[in-house]
């Protein structure tokens, strides 16, 4: 039996792996009965089942069904501390040992294998485990994952190319993800003409999809030190708008549209009470509606507020936080897919579907 390993890198940290990967094992598991996946070092961790693993791993399994051990499936997380630990008394063959003995449990009678990478080609050089090392160790070939545009992406992959092919590791070819829908035709016939020049072939050009990139309130829990004041409802409400509550009632209502997260000091009772007036009248419509509420300055309105707020079923957030700070940390958010993000794994799955040639990637890697 011919078993596919393949490895899935980035030029850069948010291009999409994890998006690829799960869309890409979707679709392969429609084709073959076993699948498997592992991300054999993850930068990310999370507790979970009495074990540090990479998140990309837990949501992996839970939103693909797969099966096995999930410590198997993230063998080495890199937590606080861990690259100063082996930097003073490191054991590199530890760590490898470590790596191939999980690949080996995981990928057992396994038809394919999805490897996912961390950052780009050279990450985790430091302890010596890099992108490259890694699948020269497990002897996968490499999808190169990029964002769009023309020039930065074309030199983002040949130095990503370079520290692989030094490695021996063969690069199948590449994904260009998040294409602008106005520049999309324009760079991906650019892109294809100049990187077959290079001799390396591109494996698909997926559009920008907006709701990928925007935060749900679970998402903004996760990465943040926010506090739910409220009943756990609307945690997957989208954001697609923020807005600071800093001005009038009257002015702040032109300014709120769809999936609004109002960011607002939990004094400003005024404008609050509009929103959510607006909100409740607007629902059936659909033209105005709150995804969320963040109260900063550490104050909570009364019970009566809080209680039509939460009579609304609109999350409410709590932040300590000065309003601008927090409006910062919100827009600065790096948006990953969540275990729980259903919409979102969806639409990664028929992004790849549409866009991603899966038959020429399992050609390419017999």
């Amino acid at each position: 039996m011919i078993q596919r390993r393949i490895f899935i890198a980035a030029t850069m940290q948010n291009d999409g792996k994890t998006t690829i990967s799960l869309g890409l094992i979707k679709a392969l598991k429609k084709r073959f009965k076993k699948v498997a996946f592992i991300k054999p070092v993850g930068q990310r961790y999370v507790l979970e089942r009495g074990y540090k693993v990479d998140e990309d791993s837990v949501l992996i399994e839970k939103v693909c069904g797969m099966r096995g051990s999930i410590k198997d499936m993230s063998p080495v997380a890199i937590d606080k501390g861990f690259t100063e630990n082996y930097i003073r008394r490191g054991d590199h063959r530890k760590l490898v040992d470590n790596v191939i003995a999980s690949f080996e449990r995981i990928s057992k009678r396994k038809d394919v294998v999805i490897i996912e990478g961390t950052g780009h080609a050279g990450v985790g050089s430091i302890f010596d485990l890099s992108n490259a090392k890694v699948a020269n160790l497990l002897d996968a070939k490499v999808i190169l994952v990029t964002s769009g545009g023309i020039g930065k992406p074309m030199d983002e992959i040949d130095l990503n190319m370079a520290l692989f092919e030094r490695e021996g590791v063969d690069v199948i070819g590449v994904i260009i993800n998040k294409v602008l829908a106005s520049k999309y035709k324009k760079v991906k016939d650019m892109l294809k003409m100049g990187l077959k020049r290079k001799g390396i072939d591109v494996l698909g050009v997926i559009p920008y999809f907006s709701k990928l990139s925007n935060p749900t309130i679970q998402n903004i829990i996760d990465e943040t030190n926010l506090k739910l004041v409220s009943k756990k409802v609307g945690l997957s409400n989208i954001v697609r708008n923020i807005f600071i509550g800093a001005m009038e009632p009257c002015d702040a209502l032109s300014f709120i549209e769809i999936d609004s997260l109002l960011i607002i000091p939990g004094d400003r009772k005024d404008v609050i009470m509009a929103v959510l007036t607006v909100h409740l009248l607007k629902k059936q419509k659909r033209k105005i509606s709150i995804a969320g509420i963040i109260l900063t300055g550490g104050i909570v309105p009364n019970k009566k507020i809080m209680k039509l707020i939460e009579n609304a079923d609109i999350p409410v957030l709590l932040s300590k936080d000065h309003t601008y700070k927090v409006s910062s940390e919100i827009h600065d958010l790096a948006v990953k897919i969540g275990p729980l993000d259903k919409g979102k794994a969806l639409i990664a799955e028929n992004l790849v579907m549409d866009y991603v040639d899966v038959d020429r990637i399992l050609e390419k890697t017999k």
